[in-house]
């Protein structure tokens, strides 16, 4: 594998956009097709459990809801790898890339072990504090019970993603992704519906052995999430294993022990990205649980135009990642002033994105919404909240555009307050006073558009903040090159 250093020219804009402009999207499109395929894996699990009974798509619901930030928060933290690889590659300093991802793997397998425990053992007293149905929260333990099995290996999954992306190879992640969608459908089958689904779809010619398994339910559904996520991680270990196109890497030869530098600056890194997913993921739980008691309406409203244009947002934020990717590179490469164009050139593709994003809301949104429900009021009001969501899609992408940057950069802890200030106080803040209490006279409370207006307004304030960030951060990087 080739070092990507870039050689210094003199460029533009222009000139930097016809360069970059393919391979960013080369890098972003197989990104984007495995965050779809890992979406597909919860829609899958929601889909197969609500046909098995309401009371276990309860407890697969309630239990993702614990599980999900947990494997957020590592997602974050080992993403940290990806611009410290990206730099080295860049910078032709492969020898140092193996033992980097040695110690990602040393803390993505502590953090997966903390995880599992915690969801083995400290589950009961949170479904009890969100006041769950008991039989809701006993289906939901055994179900997070299992899921807990399989965090230790979509933790080393995590950091041998974040690596391969740092070397410019994304379409690992999209085909491995594939194959945990492929193992998870017919595992969730087995497992959920038992010997009643294999009678259903064999009739009468069902084996008698077959017919025989108990229906595990939302367990089962844990125990084939659990199954996937090994899949996942073997596969990918295998991979990095037998494929060349990882140069003289050579990962699995010679181990490192653990290194406390080596893993203080990837937590230095990462951990800030993990605590703003978090921060992000932990907004919209809140926001649907301020909601819920405006009414079967409104939540089934806002829930549906939050699934429709979230899979809409997996390509901004696939191209944030890839972002961060070839800002990281071209730093490695020693020209900071053409890593700043880069990073512009990947903010201008953004705002693009979000533009055909609007246009794509604008024509689609009345047939996608009809496909969700029947219901003539959801309609009404989930198309109301998509003409909002048009509003915001042009600072979502930008925000997450810059945060990219800057990750290629490794400056993160600004993006952690600058995630805190504008989610949480502005957006939650903001929209929890619009929604339930307005302004005094001027604005009567607006339910659930108020706190839509709120997302516009801390979305907004993210973009504008990193921007002024990344202008500052980018800039004073050129100058210190520049100073010798």
């Amino acid at each position: 594998m080739e070092p990507t250093n870039v050689r210094p020219f003199p460029t533009g804009l222009g000139a930097t956009s016809r360069r970059e402009s393919w391979p960013l999207i080369r890098l972003a499109l197989p990104i984007c097709g495995a965050q779809l395929a890992q979406a597909g894996m919860s829609v899958v699990d929601i889909m197969m459990t609500g046909r098995q009974s309401a009371t276990d798509l309860a407890a697969v619901s309630v239990g993702a809801s614990l599980w999900m930030p947990l494997m957020l928060f590592m997602t974050g933290t080992l993403m940290g790898l990806t611009p410290i690889v990206a730099q080295l590659l860049g910078g032709g300093r492969q020898a140092g890339i193996r033992p980097n991802v040695h110690q990602a793997l040393w803390v993505g397998l502590v953090l997966g072990l903390v995880s599992a425990l915690l969801l083995r053992l400290a589950v009961a007293p949170v479904f009890a504090w969100m006041e769950v149905p008991p039989e809701v929260a006993e289906r939901a333990r055994d179900y997070v019970g299992a899921v807990a099995f399989g965090m230790p290996g979509v933790a080393i999954f995590l950091a041998l993603r974040a690596f391969s992306d740092g070397v410019n190879h994304t379409r690992p992640a999209l085909w491995i992704s594939l194959i945990g969608l492929a193992v998870n459908i017919p595992s969730n089958y087995v497992l959920i519906y038992g010997g009643d689904g294999f009678t259903r779809l064999l009739g009468d010619a069902t084996p008698g052995w077959l017919a025989d398994l108990p229906a595990l339910g939302a367990y089962g559904c844990g125990i084939a999430t659990a199954i996937a996520m090994w899949v996942m991680t073997l596969a990918m270990v295998r991979y990095t294993q037998k494929s060349r196109a990882y140069g003289s890497i050579e990962l699995w030869h010679s181990p490192t022990r653990p290194n406390p530098r080596m893993i203080a600056e990837l937590l230095y890194v990462g951990v800030p990205i993990g605590v703003a997913i978090f921060v992000e993921v932990t907004l919209f739980t809140l926001i649907a649980l301020f909601i819920a008691s405006l009414g079967e309406i409104v939540v089934a409203a806002h829930q549906v135009a939050l699934n429709y244009t979230s899979v809409l947002f997996m390509l901004p934020l696939s191209l944030g990642m890839a972002l961060t990717v070839r800002v990281g590179n071209t730093l490695g490469g020693g020209d900071p002033r053409l890593a700043r164009l880069v990073a512009w050139n990947g903010i201008l593709i953004a705002l693009l994105v979000a533009l055909f994003n609007s246009l794509l809301l604008w024509l689609t949104a009345e047939t996608i919404v009809g496909l969700y429900t029947h219901n003539v009021e959801v309609q009404a009001l989930t198309l109301s909240l998509v003409g909002l969501a048009m509003l915001y899609q042009v600072s979502d992408s930008l925000q997450v555009a810059l945060a990219g940057a800057l990750r290629g950069y490794k400056d993160t802890r600004v993006i952690m307050f600058i995630t805190l200030l504008a989610y949480w106080l502005v957006g939650l803040g903001g929209g929890h006073l619009l929604g339930r209490y307005g302004v005094g006279d001027w604005i009567e409370p607006m339910g659930v558009h108020g706190y839509w207006i709120g997302l516009i307004a801390g979305l907004t304030v993210a973009a504008l903040l990193l921007g002024e960030r990344f202008r500052r951060k980018a800039r004073s990087v050129a100058r210190r090159a520049e100073d010798g």
